[in-house]
């Protein structure tokens, strides 16, 4: 082992160390890679940094603008109303659509974004239904690791080991390639939750034993969920409040949430309540505080209560909405003052409440965010949305019912569906290369108005695209020092006079166990080289051994930090890290088997 391949195998284990303690993001651990393998004259700068000009970075930027087009549209919203309106009330059958159904639309775009659509849907089922959550998130969240292995665009480390494969003078893998593989496990893996994962993950019986379906939470209901004090009423103004005497409502406790006023089109604009702002006469306003501060308001000839209860939440409806949110566990805003829980791109977005640990926080002030706070926020419909999409910071829990009333881009449904069958028909049948294909799809989310070109960038996330292009030259650092020589020689040292099955085996559980520290794309960089390396030092086609270690790399079902996609469902679900390890090892160790005996049948040594 020379110094320098000694070095690069220190640099994979500080990051994997890194990622792995869940403190330093995985961006910021891809960056400090290039700086590392540039001081420690492993590579020049412009190879280090060659991962920013890689095509992969490229499509996945397109791909999440893809997934954004799917869910402003209500293609989610859709699959989610046919699992319920198919599935019903029984668990079974709605485990199966649930795990079906986030396969195969993950097949198609980011497995992360799915998770994240996929969530409001199985809590909203479960509401409906009174079934367990914690027995339907965790079997959707594995059925969307394993939508990866269905198509060549459905997750990152695809693209990468095909990419390695053209690198090495082999042909690239087809869109649908894999396709048989990755549906024959996606089936495995449905009986394996149904018979021994369901016998895990808690009691069958169900949550609020009544034969009545619940109503979904409305406003008021996720008001009180939050702990909020006082009521809520709404009041028109008989004329004009001064500054000072919103200012000695404030000081009682009273807080002006928002503020309705004609404009000059006789249409009632509705803004949040800033300070500073005026009440003039016929203004409506929406105002929280004890109850006895606003009898007293009631009684002032300027202001005239519309409800002794309450208000009329119609006339609200339209305008402003609430919504539950958890702050994700790669967000951004983490650390961000609770007053400013949203950040300065969200000014007319109020966050209302926090909830820790389903306790309330008491002053938004002076707490700062932490990953999994729930957040109840207010605000325009459209600008929530236009939050939610920002799904690498907040994850949406709930909307009120009142929300069922509101219409989304419903109306460019169509539109989406046609996007998306046009872009896979273009890369299945090889009209143009993929990239050029997902790169359509995503200018024609734009130019057909599914949504603004700001909102197309913000769906963007810059993390994923600077920690995938931070990682890739890590792979060519391993080739250039003889590290990637060295673990294929301990391989054929070790498998390398038994069947080539074996050699399957052991790049599956090297990529899987890597996967437990690196992401998975991480280890697919690292990994699939070392592959086809070890195919062509056997005298065997490299293709079975390439396609195990793609599979491996979506194969991260054993921990709750592996993944975004996994740790995403550990506060809804209330899960526990045993759950994972009960569940995900035997899993992991089925899909092994299930790629080491079926992938040589479709891709022959």
């Amino acid at each position: 082992m020379t110094p320098d391949s000694l070095y690069v195998f220190a640099l994979i284990g500080v990051a994997g160390v890194l990622m792995a303690s869940n403190r330093v993001r995985y961006d910021l651990v891809a960056l400090m890679v290039v700086v590392a393998l540039v001081l420690g004259n492993i590579l020049t700068v412009g190879e280090a940094l060659s991962g920013f000009g890689s095509s992969v970075v490229i499509l996945v930027a397109c791909l999440l603008v893809v997934g954004e087009m799917l869910e402003r549209t209500g293609v989610a919203r859709f699959v989610g109303d046919l699992i319920l309106k198919k599935g019903g009330s029984n668990e079974t059958r709605l485990l199966v659509l649930l795990m079906v159904s986030s396969g195969i639309l993950g097949s198609v775009m980011s497995s992360t974004a799915v998770v994240a659509i996929f969530i409001p849907i199985v809590l909203k089922i479960a509401a409906d239904t009174g079934l367990n959550k914690s027995r339907l998130l965790l079997p959707m969240s594995y059925a969307a690791l394993i939508s990866g292995m269905l198509t060549l665009i459905a997750t990152t480390p695809n693209l990468v080991v095909s990419d390695e494969l053209v690198a090495q003078g082999y042909q690239a893998l087809g869109f649908f390639s894999f396709f048989p593989i990755g549906l024959l496990i996606l089936a495995v893996t449905i009986v394996y939750m149904l018979f021994w994962g369901q016998a895990l993950l808690g009691s069958r019986a169900p949550q609020a034993p009544t034969k009545k379906r619940r109503p979904a939470r409305t406003a008021a209901d996720m008001w009180q969920a939050f702990q909020l004090q006082g009521e809520v009423n709404d009041f028109w103004i008989g004329g004009p409040v001064s500054l000072e005497e919103i200012r000695d409502l404030k000081a009682r406790g009273v807080k002006f949430v928002a503020r309705r006023r004609r404009d000059r089109n006789r249409q009632r604009e509705t803004v949040l309540f800033k300070d500073g702002m005026e009440l003039q006469r016929d203004d409506l306003i929406l105002v929280n505080g004890p109850l006895e501060i606003l009898d007293d308001m009631a009684s002032r000839p300027d202001f005239t209560r519309r409800s002794a209860t309450g208000v009329r939440a119609e006339d609200w409806r339209d305008a402003l909405g609430l919504a539950d949110v958890m702050v994700h566990p790669e967000a951004s805003v983490i650390g961000n003052a609770g007053s400013d829980a949203l950040g300065p791109d969200y000014q007319e977005l109020q966050t209302l409440a926090i909830l820790r640990s389903g306790a309330p926080v008491e002053d938004l002030a002076d707490v700062r965010l932490q990953a999994s706070d729930r957040l109840l926020v207010l605000g325009p419909w459209d600008e929530l949305d236009d939050l939610i999409s920002q799904q690498d910071d907040f994850v949406l829990l709930s909307y009120p019912k009142e929300r069922e009333d509101t219409v989304p881009m419903l109306s460019k449904f169509s539109v989406a569906i046609a996007i998306l069958v046009g872009m896979v028909v273009l890369s299945a049948f090889n009209i143009v290369p993929v990239t050029i294909a997902v790169l359509l799809a995503a200018l024609a989310a734009v130019l057909f108005r599914t949504m603004p070109t700001e909102t197309a960038y913000r769906s963007i996330s810059l993390s994923t695209l600077v920690l995938i292009a931070g990682m890739l030259p890590l792979a060519n650092a391993l080739e250039q020092t003889g590290g990637s020589a060295l673990i294929v020689e301990q391989l054929l040292h070790l498998v390398g006079g038994a069947n080539p099955r074996v050699m399957m085996g052991a790049l599956f559980l090297l990529t899987a166990a890597l996967g437990l520290v690196l992401s998975n794309t991480a280890s697919a960089v690292l990994v699939a080289p070392i592959a086809i390396t070890a195919a062509e030092a056997l005298g065997v086609s490299p293709y079975p051994l390439a396609i195990t270690v793609l599979i491996a790399a979506s194969a991260a079902f054993s921990t709750p930090v592996s993944t975004p996609v996994v740790t995403l469902v550990v506060t809804p679900g209330n899960y526990v890290f045993s759950d994972f390890l009960k569940l995900g090892v035997p899993l992991t160790l089925l899909v092994g088997l299930t790629t080491v005996l079926v992938t040589p049948l479709l891709f022959p040594f």
